[in-house]
């Protein structure tokens, strides 16, 4: 294949998108933009310099002004070029990130640095606006899709293995909320693009999964 495609997979929490989409990227050779973990790592710069989370304008201007790239074919992220991989991943990101993320102009600026690291193709992407509002114009647009039963079990079995103490209906309540508040909110909602490939993985292993989306970009 000689034209460097973007592949733009969406899809709601638990549906298998940060894994298919990676092993997708592998196979291809292609990088992986985790649009998830540019989020974090924006929110780790904003937790270690202090700003107030509750103060938009300035965390804002840290969105605009932090650098975010991928090395190693997108499996290290690097926050004004220093490998914070793993401290994205800390509790206290957990807690306040999805207060973070939900600001328009955070949103904004990260879409910016996302379309900057993909404009060139040859990237798999994933997240749940990628292919509506950061590559709305993406050379391959799949949808991965479950059943809220199925996804939350998917979830339960990674906090179960984390040694996190919680229960499989506590995870699928949790899940749900999740899903309507990004179905709703005004700034990239979730939902199908028009010209999306929808994939219910449901019942499919993630290398059924992956083996589909190849067979769809006719490698």
């Amino acid at each position: 294949m000689s034209k460097k495609l973007i592949v733009a997979i969406d899809g709601p929490a638990g549906s298998g998108k940060s894994t298919v989409a990676r092993l997708v990227a592998e196979k291809l050779g292609y990088l992986y933009l985790n649009t998830g973990a540019m989020y974090r790592a924006m929110t780790l710069k904003a937790l270690k310099t202090g700003v107030d989370l509750d103060d938009e304008a300035a965390l804002i201007d840290v969105a605009e002004n932090c650098v975010i790239e991928f090395a190693d074919g997108g499996t290290k992220t690097l926050l004004d070029r220093v490998d914070v991989s793993n401290e994205i991943h800390l509790p206290i990101v957990d807690k306040v990130i999805s207060d973070v993320v939900k600001i328009s102009g955070v949103r904004r600026a990260m879409v910016v640095q996302q379309q900057r690291i993909g404009k060139q193709g040859g990237v798999v992407t994933e997240g749940r606006d990628v292919t509506t509002v950061v590559f709305p114009n993406a050379d391959v647009k799949i949808y991965l899709d479950a059943s809220l039963k199925e996804r939350a079990k998917r979830r339960y079995a990674e906090l179960k293995e984390k040694g996190e103490e919680i229960s499989l209906s506590e995870v699928e309540a949790d899940m749900q909320r999740r899903d309507e508040k990004d179905s709703s909110r005004e700034d990239s909602p979730l939902k199908i693009a028009a010209d999306a490939t929808v994939i219910d993985t449901t019942n499919l292993t993630i290398e059924g999964v992956v083996e589909a989306i190849l067979t769809l970009i006719k490698i």
